[in-house]
């Protein structure tokens, strides 16, 4: 594997740990919080650099179906990004604590709240379009399997996909991205462990659904449907 998509796969990998303590914000910290901000901003940058070959082709090729999903979700990520930073910029006690910005701090709430949830959606749906090339990468890895491992993998997947749904109402993440309460309730009596876990099983669930929904808009273009 060349060193270029080792880079690229340590650097997406570190993103997504990265998120996930920032979904964490109050139970991690406020200074902790704003400086993986920070982080997760300059290896979004670091992913862009790297796949810049993509972003020189878009005005290049035909648009399918799933080119057309794929380019959505980019530009999608890329607002909400920018409006987490921007809001965080606003928001913050600490790391921009010495500019010089005054008030603006209700609007900045409401704009950083949808922008991460939405963003934590649009993320897993990304990565889930991929899907098929981390799975692919774990076949190198692994022996020949058997279609009985191929089934439970499946399996596996559904079970993750159906507690995610589960995760996700209890989390109340829907409420969130429609503004439905303006306040992210934490429960500092509940291990870490139990808030990363319904997490994990939450962008399960989109990934499930961005893998698959791929595979049908591949199948469309194969079949000319």
């Amino acid at each position: 594997m060349k060193l270029k998509q080792n880079v690229k796969i340590i650097i997406d990998i570190i993103m997504t740990v990265v998120l996930f303590l920032l979904m964490a914000y109050s139970m991690a910290g406020e200074v902790i919080h704003e400086w993986l901000g920070i982080g997760i901003f300059v290896l979004f940058l670091l992913h862009h650099i790297l796949n810049s070959q993509w972003i020189q082709n878009l005005r290049k090729g035909k648009y399918t179906l799933f080119r057309i999903l794929q380019t959505v979700l980019v530009i999608l990520v890329l607002v909400s990004m920018a409006g987490s930073m921007l809001s965080g910029i606003v928001l913050s006690r600490h790391v921009f604590s010495f500019l010089p910005v005054m008030g603006g701090s209700s609007w900045a709430r409401k704009l950083h709240m949808l922008s991460a949830y939405w963003g934590f959606i649009f993320l897993s749906l990304h990565l889930g379009l991929h899907w098929s090339m981390v799975t692919g990468i774990v076949k190198k890895m692994l022996p020949k399997t058997s279609a009985v491992w191929l089934w439970i993998s499946r399996l596996t997947g559904l079970l993750i996909a159906c507690y995610g749904i589960y995760a996700f109402v209890k989390r109340q993440i829907g409420s969130y991205m429609f503004l439905k309460i303006h306040f992210v309730f934490f429960d500092f009596g509940e291990p870490l462990f139990f808030f990363f876990l319904d997490y994990m099983a939450v962008m399960g669930l989109f990934i499930f659904l961005g893998h698959y929904l791929a595979g049908i808009f591949r199948k469309i273009k194969r079949t000319g449907i």
